[in-house]
């Protein structure tokens, strides 16, 4: 019977640094494979349409090193997916350099590198709409627009798992890709080895956060991963982890609408007849997963463009008294806002981060009374340019202070932090959120082959 192992030491490369002791117990297995996904749309749409970051080189290379190290050690493939956070070509170009780098300052090389980018952009979506072809949009979204691709500054294809299929048929040892489904290149490892496909992507479903899939909740952590022809099992290598039915399938089922189902490239996840079995302490088993093949191959589209500048003010409530009436003392703020700026919404966008009220789930947040007897205010505004936002932000800000309720005595409704207003990264939305047909998985993907050498 076939079967696969690979260890999985990060859910997201370099988000905060990997934990070396477990990779290293894993690595004592001789797994097959080491591999992780270094991307998320979690962290908003400011990092692709930048073409940033979310976290210091330092720390990109500490988790890289680490897992080439371990890979060369046992001469078994390392693959990383959406490198740099976001996948751009860009991202895969600084992961490429990192990697050659620590191969000579370790003495790792010679290996064959496959470096996988992309080549859409907007002229090829351009041609695309004027020959009248639907793309797709998702999640609610209108189908693609001209008007809404002008105002795309950077976008990049989400691949499925044959790209990294054909980097490993190559003879690929370390493959370092452009945006992909989290659990793609895992799927694809298990595929170039035979395993079906209704189980590779499953097992990179479950695979792709690593020790979150665990319990109790221990991040950055490595855990092994088994495939078989018709059944995966999850072991954590930390000590004090243990894989359940229960924390399995509740990380199959987080972040989900269906949370049995579950779209990429080429088709759906399908996880309405799993059955998890504990083996051991440790360790759970999955079988029943399938994978349903679409009628045709669509591949995503992820892309953002910049809104404005963004400042903030940081105010903080105790009053007891304005703490009872903030939503009348905030209402009266933005009356003042726009009587000197104009519409809220209408050239630039202001917003009350009332923590201790509703700031992490707005008007989703069940709970009505506010039980705290101090607030904690981050007042946002985004508008065209700094200079702008920071006079924007300062009198919204200041409103809160001068902000006229019933029972309130005399000045003292707020307390700022700094009397500095704080400068943030330019603020991005997501314009792209969509999906469009390709005839071939590989279509606008493309490999370089070359071999690192020793320094």
């Amino acid at each position: 019977m076939t079967r696969v192992s690979c260890i999985v030491p990060t859910g997201h490369l370099s988000y905060a640094p990997l934990e070396p002791d477990s990779f290293y117990r894993g690595l004592d297995r001789r797994p097959g494979a080491v591999i992780a996904d270094a991307g998320s749309c979690d962290i908003g749409p400011y990092l692709l349409g930048a073409n940033a970051a979310a976290s210091p080189e330092e720390w990109q290379r500490f988790d890289l090193d680490h897992m080439l190290r371990g890979a060369r050690q046992l001469r078994v493939p390392m693959i990383v997916s959406s490198c740099n956070d976001t996948g751009t070509n860009a991202g895969v170009d600084k992961f490429v350099r990192i990697i050659r780098d620590v191969a000579r300052a370790q003495d790792l090389a010679p290996f064959k590198l496959a470096s996988i980018r992309h080549t859409l952009d907007k002229s090829t979506l351009v041609e695309a709409l004027r020959r009248g072809e639907r793309i797709a949009g998702l999640d609610g979204r209108p189908d693609l627009t001209l008007d809404v691709l002008e105002r795309t500054d950077q976008l990049v294809p989400v691949m499925g798992a044959e790209p990294f299929v054909e980097a490993l048929r190559q003879g690929a040892e370390v493959v370092l890709a452009s945006r992909a489904s989290d659990c793609c290149p895992f799927a694809a490892f298990a595929m170039a080895h035979g395993i079906p496909r209704d189980v590779a992507y499953y097992w990179g479903k479950v695979l792709e956060c690593a020790s979150f899939a665990c319990e109790p909740y221990m991040g950055k952590e490595s855990i092994i991963g088994v495939a078989e022809e018709d059944r995966i099992q999850v072991t954590p290598m930390h000590p004090d982890q243990r894989c359940t039915p229960a924390s399995l399938a509740g990380h199959a089922m987080y972040e989900r609408n269906d949370p049995f189902h579950e779209a990429v490239a080429g088709g759906e996840i399908d996880m309405t007849q799993v059955v998890y079995q504990q083996l051991d302490e440790k360790t759970t088993e999955v079988r029943g997963m399938r994978f349903n093949a679409a009628p045709d191959y669509c591949i995503k589209i992820e892309g953002a463009g910049k809104i404005g500048e963004r400042c903030y003010v940081m105010v903080g409530v105790r009053d007891p008294q304005t703490i009872a009436t903030i939503d009348q003392a905030i209402a009266w703020a933005k009356q003042k806002v726009e009587a000197w700026y104009g519409p809220i919404g209408q050239d630039y966008q202001l917003y009350y981060h009332v923590y201790g009220k509703n700031a992490v789930m707005g008007e989703l947040e069940t709970v009505q009374t506010i039980q705290s007897h101090e607030l904690g205010i981050a007042v946002e505004v985004i508008a065209p340019s700094l200079a702008l936002a920071e006079k924007i932000v300062t009198l919204a800000a200041r409103g809160i202070f001068y902000a006229r309720i019933p029972t309130k005595g005399t000045a003292g409704g707020g307390a700022f932090l700094t009397e500095d207003v704080l400068v943030g990264k330019p603020a991005y939305e997501w314009t792209l959120n969509h999906v469009m047909r390709v005839d071939n998985p590989l279509d606008y993907f493309v490999i370089d082959l070359e071999t690192v050498m020793p320094a």
